[in-house]
């Protein structure tokens, strides 16, 4: 004896109007399937890697290049404007799971999302220890200038790297010499 939730069985020969929705649907159907199993997924099993953009070798860094090396100054200058677009994206996916977590938890997100929280503001701090207060339009050089007076004044005002809370690196203070 049939249960009231069993559904009946199919009908011996489908009506017209199915067997037209078949017939159009594998007209339409039929290529694309064909096209996916014997173009796509042979190329795909083939290209099997797990990186899905491009990657660039690494070059030399600013640094490292030669004062009359345009062309080892213009890569530089390229690999700077990666790694700052590779970084900002990276702060940004950051803000957005902590935006996404303290919605999530409402008044409870101080203390679930508090690892969320420290790992964005440590990224978004050295963020703007490396990109900020430079401007929109700066180049690699200027970068690279403001790292160089900031390890130095960290140099001549060690105090003032514990007190940011910064790692000591172990280096003595500068000495400075009194201009003449």
């Amino acid at each position: 004896m049939p249960r009231s939730g069993d559904l009946p069985p199919p009908p011996e020969n489908p009506p017209t109007y199915e067997k037209v929705y078949n017939k159009i649907w594998s007209i339409i159907d039929t290529p694309i399937t064909t096209f996916r199993e014997k173009i796509v997924e042979p190329l795909q099993a083939k290209n099997n890697y797990p990186y899905y953009h491009r990657q660039y070798r690494r070059v030399p860094t600013i640094d490292q290049c030669g004062t009359t090396d345009a062309v080892c100054q213009y890569e530089a200058e390229l690999q700077y404007k990666r790694d700052k677009e590779v970084d900002s994206q990276i702060l940004q996916i950051l803000r957005q799971r902590r935006v996404e977590c303290m919605v999530w938890y409402g008044e409870d997100s101080k203390e679930k999302c508090k690892s969320i929280a420290d790992d964005y503001d440590e990224a978004a701090k050295n963020w703007f220890i490396k990109y900020g207060d430079m401007g929109a339009c700066h180049k690699v050089k200027d970068a690279y200038m403001k790292q160089k007076h900031r390890l130095i004044y960290e140099r001549r005002h060690p105090d003032w790297a514990e007190r940011q809370g910064l790692p000591a690196k172990g280096r003595p203070p500068m000495e400075v010499e009194a201009m003449e």
